[in-house]
């Protein structure tokens, strides 16, 4: 499956905050990139790049590509409520986003690798879908014949991460209860997803 392999470090400066996890290279030059970015001050954005931005932040937030994104926000207009907290609650709900909140992995990129690898298993079953969207009842644990990978020993081990309300976690077993989808207040990434819905009913 295609996915963004490039400079990450880069792209949290362009956004100004480390999406994709702790990254001493970012905390060195917080600044944005480029020759100038130290000197350069930020142009002023305009509304339409402001909504672009924000919707570019989230998709390199979560991995996901322009028409995987697409699709995830046509599938959250459908449903009742709100749209933006739709969509980032299907964010939060996919299996790769799960493993990593649940800290057997120590990003959402080595989540995805986990569970594309099959290390991973869904009500007792190896769910190799990292889009996977979990739904209350799941049952998300790490396969017995790789509890003892140490990617997944020093994640767990190391992980410092708060358990979240919507996930009930076994340590002894490796594994989790998907209790309920997160709500938007519970959800800890700096999102403001009414962007995202303006820019995309301008489509």
């Amino acid at each position: 499956m295609a996915r963004y392999t490039g400079p990450k470090t880069k792209i949290a400066r362009r956004f100004g905050e480390p999406i994709f996890g702790p990254d001493k290279n970012y905390e060195r030059k917080n600044y944005p990139p480029g020759q100038h970015g130290q000197a350069r001050k930020r142009k002023k954005v305009s509304e339409y790049g402001q909504q672009l931005q924000e919707k570019q932040k989230v998709k390199y937030t979560y991995g996901l590509l322009e028409r995987q994104f697409r699709n995830l926000y046509e599938k959250a207009s459908r449903m009742k409520g709100r749209k933006g907290e739709n969509l980032i609650m299907l964010l939060e709900s996919r299996l790769d986003n799960t493993v990593y909140r649940l800290g057997i992995a120590p990003t959402r990129s080595a989540a995805r690798q986990l569970v594309s690898h099959r290390h991973i298993t869904v009500n007792g079953k190896i769910c190799n879908i990292p889009s996977a969207i979990m739904t209350p009842g799941n049952v998300v644990a790490v396969r017995e014949r790789s509890k003892e990978l140490e990617v997944i020993k020093d994640s767990v081990g190391a992980t410092v991460k708060s358990r979240y309300s919507w996930l009930e976690w076994n340590a002894s077993e490796l594994s989790a209860k998907f209790l309920s989808h997160p709500d938007r207040t519970e959800i800890p990434e700096t999102v403001n997803e009414q962007l995202i819905v303006e820019l995309y009913s301008k489509s």
